[in-house]
């Protein structure tokens, strides 16, 4: 069979153990089901075709295995399985015809869809029933949380195995197979196209765009596209002139709350050797100077143990209020080092191996990163972002609206702060910074009192506080906001209720660098 000879002869062995885990996957599903109980989705795209032709050699090694092998299955017919195609008015013409070209070629019996695809599937399901559906489903995809190589069919659905041969792929997995078997796919990927849904939300991934001084803009195939993670780039939705009042999406930032004043984050340490008070956490104190001086507001600054459940309670808490959560400490190969599992726990999903990860992890640690230590290459599945920057050995880690920072000093935070504000697709708006302005005084608690609190409701804009750095020290009243001129008339407008010598300017200074605010 020439897709398991490609596969054997090829000297790719991530390829090769892909290969047999997916075929193994589906020799089980012929083992457990007969031939009619079982259907294929196909969609035209790359993920299907691949599983098309592993579809086509786990039945050849099944049959071999069963010594059943007829001449029927070395024909084109070889693996004639009933395959369900979902038609959509809004698919790519280039789509509808490699499936029908392919459907003719290996003799599927194709059921076409054209209503919506549960009701259709409904249909499909009540002339014939099916037991097992093969999917081409792979981690990353937005279906695909939760999901195991078996996974029984959604609440609501029809009953139903689903069966996840490539569950476990990766983009770059995918093109390989493609490549070394050399087979046919959709033209479209030739053109720029890498993850291709329907015509309305759907362009050439602008990372493999270059400009033909003759001919202008063209794109290389998707193959050619280094960074699996941006597989989905291209789902750009299109909008025309007579959209032009829909906000868009930036990072997981709607762009309308870009047009407040201010952005809200919380900072979550982790760590046991802060709340024994082994080591104080400057960390957590850097990032909220940080976030202040590119104008966001910190909610809630908090340390909780090295655990799971402790972990995922607070992050929990914290996602649905806050446009960021940096979480930091926790991570590594320790068994304390439980940050990542606990944002997945937060999120409800599961840790999945991450093969980039794992990658700069190899690069970095050598031949350390064998037995539990290829842990660290466990990521929330379905939700991970690697933020990449050449200045950093490792990606920073992404999971929806959270951070997760590797820093374990003020100078790696420094680092890892400038590669977040400097990426091309940075998750931190830059808005307006806050400003801040701070009077010291010898005046009691009691004679300021009322006066800061006349403030208070004359200056809603500004935040006014006091604190000493001592128990009989200066008192220290702080104006903070976003407005200059507010900020010096409510410091103005204190200084008046009080003879000219009570309050002098007084200067913060900031530890990290040096400079006062």
């Amino acid at each position: 069979m020439e897709i398991d000879k490609a596969i054997s002869e090829c000297s790719d062995r991530r390829l090769q153990t892909k290969y047999k885990n997916a075929t193994f996957v589906i020799r089980r599903t012929f083992a457990l089901y007969s031939f009619e109980e079982i259907a294929f989705s196909f969609n035209g795209g790359k993920d299907s075709t691949v599983l098309l032709h592993l579809l086509r050699a786990g039945y050849f090694l099944y049959n071999a295995e069963e010594g059943q092998r007829s001449s029927e299955t070395s024909t084109k017919k070889e693996c004639a399985m009933r395959t369900i195609y979902f038609d959509s008015p809004s698919a790519f013409p280039e789509i509808n015809s490699f499936t029908y070209e392919i459907a003719d070629t290996y003799g599927l019996e194709l059921e076409v869809i054209h209503s919506d695809f549960k009701s259709g599937l409904e249909d499909v399901l009540k002339k014939k029933p099916i037991k097992a559906i093969f999917l081409g489903t792979r981690i990353g995809d937005p279906n695909a949380v939760g999901q195991e190589q078996f996974s029984p069919s959604s609440f609501g659905w029809p009953p139903f195995m689903r069966v996840n041969p490539i569950l476990d792929w990766s983009y770059r997995d995918v093109w390989s197979f493609l490549l070394t078997c050399g087979v046919e796919y959709c033209s479209l990927y030739d053109k720029g196209y890498t993850s291709i849904g329907s015509i309305h939300d759907t362009v050439p991934n602008a990372l493999l765009s270059f400009i033909d001084t003759d001919n202008g803009e063209h794109f290389k195939p998707a193959y050619l596209l280094s960074d699996g993670r941006l597989e989905r780039a291209g789902r750009a939705r299109k909008y025309s002139s007579s959209s032009s009042n829909v906000l868009p999406v930036s990072n997981g930032i709607r762009m309308d709350r870009c047009s407040s004043k201010t952005l809200s984050a919380a900072i979550i340490g982790v760590g046991d050797e802060i709340l024994f008070g082994f080591c104080e956490d400057q960390i957590g104190l850097s990032l909220c100077k940080k976030l202040h001086a590119i104008g966001w507001q910190v909610t809630r600054q908090s340390v909780v143990r090295n655990d799971v459940d402790s972990v995922a309670k607070e992050v929990e808490e914290q996602i649905s209020g806050n446009d960021m959560i940096f979480l930091f400490g926790g991570l590594g190969p320790l068994y304390s080092d439980v940050s990542v599992a606990g944002v997945a726990k937060a999120f409800g999903v599961r840790l999945a191996a991450d093969e980039e990860f794992e990658e700069y992890l190899q690069h970095l640690i050598g031949d350390h990163s064998t037995g539990a230590r290829n842990e660290m290459a466990l990521l929330p599945e379905g939700i991970t972002e690697l933020l990449h920057n050449d200045m950093l050995p490792v990606p920073i880690i992404k999971c929806r609206n959270v951070i997760i920072l590797s820093s374990t000093n003020i100078s790696e935070l420094k680092k890892e702060w400038e590669c977040l504000l400097t990426l091309p697709t940075s998750p931190l708006v830059q808005i307006t910074p806050f400003l801040s302005k701070h009077l010291s005084t010898t005046l009691s608690d009691v004679e300021v009192s009322q006066s800061i609190l006349r403030l208070c409701h004359d200056f809603p804009d500004i935040y006014i506080g006091s604190h000493r750095r001592s128990r009989i020290g200066l008192l220290i009243i702080s104006f903070v906001g976003k407005d200059q001129a507010r900020i010096d008339l409510a410091a103005a407008s204190l200084s008046k209720e009080f003879p000219a010598s009570a309050f002098r300017e007084f200067k913060c200074t900031d530890s990290d660098s040096g400079s006062v605010v």
